[in-house]
């Protein structure tokens, strides 16, 4: 029966993909039908490619605008590509837009929906590995470059228009061209339309929500860099921190240390030992303890660098009402501090949006940040442009949208509870537990780094449980998460709708997710 309904499926995808050939003026032969899509008059729009790309042929570009890095047929996560028609487009809502887009259609077996990628860090390239995983389930799939070529936030120099489209509008406009491409290829729209994005893709999928709330039946929304301007200065208060005086910078070959005291004082307090902390929150760790008893060493902290710790390890406040303006780094996210402030510099994102966006000088001096001032004027600069914080999601509810947010407890890139918090303010928006359950729901990840890696299980499928959360009404109450290392799995465990937690049964394999109920 399911061998017969696919075949169904596939040849009513192939008759509709015929019929859409035939209307744009030509016969339907194979190698003609994708480059047929070129005569689609798109407004704001134009085509600049449609192109048949044979199964496993795809090379990615090595350079220029689009590029995701270099690399060569069927090599990395392309090697196993099925066949696709391949369209690009450069789109121009205003005079001073240039966005890029590709769209990619599977020539056979399409799923009949429509998968759109997101982004990360200031964007800049489109996301082919991720698109090349919407295709290898037979999406229909897109990504953009929002706009701009590379990762620095340098274009907003002097180009507000352009800070718009990467801050909101490409992706509405990827996401309308998109269709029309899908709808004109195949002859019918998407009859699901999917939003996946982690990072800048996950505070993406949060403004699509809140913005165009009818864009999408379903998002997801993981560890969203968002709200932006409180996250950037966040990062830059830690750099201070841990930077501006020399004797406060913790070299990484000490985070270890660090991490491996968090787990002695709090990774038994959930009842198992596991070297996870699973409910982060919990865990009083206090860095002072590490101090040095004598000379400066490879196991201890000094002075100054416990304070910074401390500080990098506790909610950012305002300094003179003590208001929270950011969470801080979670116990339990030491070994990822690197990437934060593991170097001489910020990190280049936050660095890039208050030199060109806030104070529109390329030559803006980090040490000379205040806190208190700087966030304020990052705030009326932006005027609501980045940051996705709207917790009014009454259209998109009211549309019959899900939105599945996620985020590891152990990143270390973007405090953990930003996504805690957002989500908080949407349920009670929007009126609490009871009528929020069924159309919104987050994850929270323990051991898991920003969008992946760390010591957990960090792997698991938001996709499938998108489906059959939008399509069939099953509100996913469990997502089986797995940590594998080479072709093994070495545990599997539960992630919970927050703010339930994984809990130990008390008997049967630590390792096992089977041993663990949401509570």
């Amino acid at each position: 029966m399911r061998f017969v309904l696919g075949t169904i499926l596939a040849l009513g995808a192939a008759s509709a993909q015929t019929a859409a050939v035939s209307a744009l003026g030509g016969a339907p032969p194979e190698t003609t039908a994708c480059e047929r899509v070129a005569s689609l008059a798109l407004a704001d729009a134009t085509i600049t490619l449609a192109q048949p790309v044979d199964a496993g042929a795809f090379t990615p570009p090595a350079g220029g605008r689009g590029a995701a890095g270099e690399g060569r047929a069927g090599a990395g996560p392309f090697a196993a590509l099925p066949a696709f028609c391949r369209v690009a487009a450069t789109l121009k809502p205003t005079s001073d837009s240039d966005i890029k887009i590709e769209v990619w259609l599977p020539a056979a077996g399409w799923n009949g929906k429509f998968q759109a990628v997101g982004n990360g860090g200031w964007a800049g390239t489109i996301s082919y590995p991720a698109m090349a995983v919407a295709l290898k389930r037979g999406y229909a799939t897109s990504s953009t470059d929002t706009g701009h070529a590379g990762g620095s936030g340098s274009f907003a120099l002097g180009h507000p228009e352009k800070f718009v489209d990467f801050a909101y509008r490409s992706e509405h406009e990827m996401t309308v061209k998109a269709k029309a491409i899908i709808d004109g290829y195949y002859g019918r729209a998407p009859q699901r339309s999917y939003w996946n994005g982690c990072s800048t893709g996950g505070r993406q999928g949060l403004a699509e929500a809140q913005r165009y709330p009818d864009d999408y039946d379903g998002i997801i929304a993981g560890a969203s860099a968002n709200p932006r301007t409180h996250l950037n200065a966040w990062q830059l208060s830690i750099a201070q921190a841990m930077l501006k005086d020399p004797a406060s910078f913790i070299p990484p070959a000490k985070y270890p240390t660090i991490h491996q005291a968090v787990l002695a004082a709090c990774d038994a307090l959930d009842g198992v030992k596991d070297g996870l902390i699973t409910d982060p929150p919990r865990c009083r760790f206090d860095p002072k303890s590490l101090e040095c008893k004598g000379d400066d060493g490879p196991s201890c902290l000094t002075r100054a660098q416990a304070i910074a710790a401390s500080i990098a390890m506790s909610p950012v406040k305002n300094p003179r009402t003590g208001d929270e303006m950011f969470p801080g780094l979670e116990p339990g996210t030491e070994l990822a501090w690197a990437g934060l402030v593991g170097g001489p510099e910020p990190v280049a994102t936050a660095l890039d949006q208050f030199k060109y966006v806030v104070f529109q000088d390329a030559a803006w001096d980090w040490r000379t940040f205040d806190l208190e001032r700087d966030l304020a004027r990052a705030v009326h600069v932006d005027g609501g442009t980045i940051n996705a914080v709207n917790p009014d999601l009454t259209r998109f509810a009211r549309h019959g949208g899900k939105l599945l947010m996620y985020h590891g407890w152990s990143d270390g890139s973007v405090a953990p509870r930003a996504s805690v918090n957002y989500y908080t303010s949407v349920v009670k928006t929007m009126g609490g537990p009871a009528q929020t359950g069924d159309w919104v729901r987050l994850f929270m990840v323990p051991g898991m780094g920003h969008c992946g890696g760390g010591e957990g299980p960090n792997t698991f499928d938001t996709v499938a449980a998108l489906e059959q959360w939008v399509e069939r009404g099953k509100a996913p109450d469990r997502i089986i998460a797995s940590r594998v290392t080479g072709a093994s799995v070495e545990r599997t465990r539960p992630l919970c709708p927050y703010p339930q937690i994984a809990t130990y049964a008390g008997t049967g394999s630590i390792d096992e997710a089977a041993s663990f109920a949401c509570k």
